[in-house]
């Protein structure tokens, strides 16, 4: 029976030995989240402010769906990076199922993906339960980079819930390796937020 790699490979360990996957340590391996980031212009600034207001203010009404977590966060965040215009495209994936069991429950939510330019992937999780964090989309995330059609030049992703964001870079040359950035709390602060968008500006230069 036929059976997609997203929903066969559920764990980290299983993405690594599937795909022969090496975690890179070294500094230099994802510059992209960290240096040389454009500056924002005041009106991005300002977007920001706007998007962060809205998420919060919905937010504490209680945990919001993927669909919501689109609507309020990644969908603006991509918008003010450019994404949304040429040289890009958008499509958007199969949403993957994704279920984890804790001491209490079993918790099923979903991981809603966007595609830009076949390179640089936004993946959406529930903002649901803390047991449901943004680090459950990794070995899913892992899969899709694999997928891309253009295994010769480095591809980013996106991984977010909403409350928090992480950077994902893979790369197929002299073996494949991936790296990740830290964690970007949107409800901690604007500065976090801004770094988020910086982020995006960065990988947007490299894309186009």
């Amino acid at each position: 029976m036929s059976v997609a790699i997203t929903d066969a490979i559920t764990t980290l360990a299983e993405a690594e030995q599937r795909f022969a996957l090496t975690r890179s340590e070294a500094a230099q391996f994802f510059l992209e989240w960290s240096t040389d980031l454009p500056q924002l212009t005041d009106a991005e600034k300002n977007g920001l402010t706007e998007l962060r207001r809205r998420y919060l203010y919905q937010r504490s009404e209680g945990h919001l769906l993927e669909g919501t977590v689109t609507l309020l966060f990644a969908s603006p965040l991509i918008t003010l990076a450019g994404f949304y215009d040429p040289p890009f495209k958008v499509r958007a994936e199969a949403s993957v199922q994704l279920t984890l069991t804790d001491p209490e429950e079993t918790l099923q939510g979903r991981i809603d993906v966007l595609v830009l330019q076949e390179q640089f992937w936004v993946v959406v999780l529930e903002s649901k339960k803390t047991a449901l964090s943004v680090w459950a989309a990794l070995p899913q995330t892992l899969a899709y980079l694999m997928a891309n059609p253009h295994p010769t030049k480095p591809s980013f992703a996106l991984m977010t819930n909403g409350d928090n964001s992480v950077f994902v870079k893979l790369t197929q040359t002299d073996g494949p390796q991936y790296s990740v950035s830290r964690v970007f709390a949107a409800l901690t602060a604007n500065s976090e937020l801004r770094s988020v968008l910086q982020i995006l500006k960065r990988i947007a230069q490299i894309q186009s």
